[in-house]
């Protein structure tokens, strides 16, 4: 799964925080980082609720006094911390809470690719939501695409 997470990160954003400025580039890559872990063989620290707090307080200490640097930075550990939710992370609590349970994560593999059927259903919902936040702000248009490149902001008219 791929697009489920940027879809429902960007959707989830949107509505939460309504703010034309908020940059989505690092929410989309950090709503999909966790799923580097299936390099390791499954699920392992980058599913862990530990070490995306751990993200976000370095996010947070690094940036003091940078609020504009910190904007932009603050979606890497939101779009981690939405990959947990819209992900079900929590159903394995030995890799949720690691390394409080324990340093070992097993041999559980990616939850993403555990659900059959419901794994398909779920990316083909992303792959449309992701169609949609394409159309609704005209990415298509090369110059429109560029901005959002540069600025990493995107206008759906149901966020404001």
């Amino acid at each position: 799964m791929f697009f489920w997470f940027i879809g429902t990160a960007v959707l989830a954003v949107g509505f939460v925080f309504r703010d034309p400025r908020f940059d989505y580039r690092l929410l989309m890559v950090g709503s999909v980082l966790p799923l580097a872990d299936g390099i390791f063989g499954g699920s392992r620290a980058l599913h862990s609720v530990t070490l995306t707090i751990v993200v976000l307080v370095v996010v947070m200490v690094a940036t003091i006094g940078r609020r504009p640097l910190r904007r932009t930075l603050l979606g890497l550990p939101i779009g981690m911390f939405l990959h947990l939710v819209f992900d079900g992370a929590w159903n394995n609590t030995d890799v949720f809470w690691w390394p409080f349970t324990g340093w070992g994560f097993g041999d559980d593999s990616l939850a993403e690719f555990d659900r059959g059927l419901l794994t398909l259903a779920m990316e083909i919902a992303g792959l449309a939501l992701c169609v949609w936040i394409w159309r609704a702000n005209n990415l298509s248009d090369g110059v429109r695409r560029r901005t959002f490149l540069h600025d990493g902001q995107l206008t759906l008219p149901v966020f404001t």
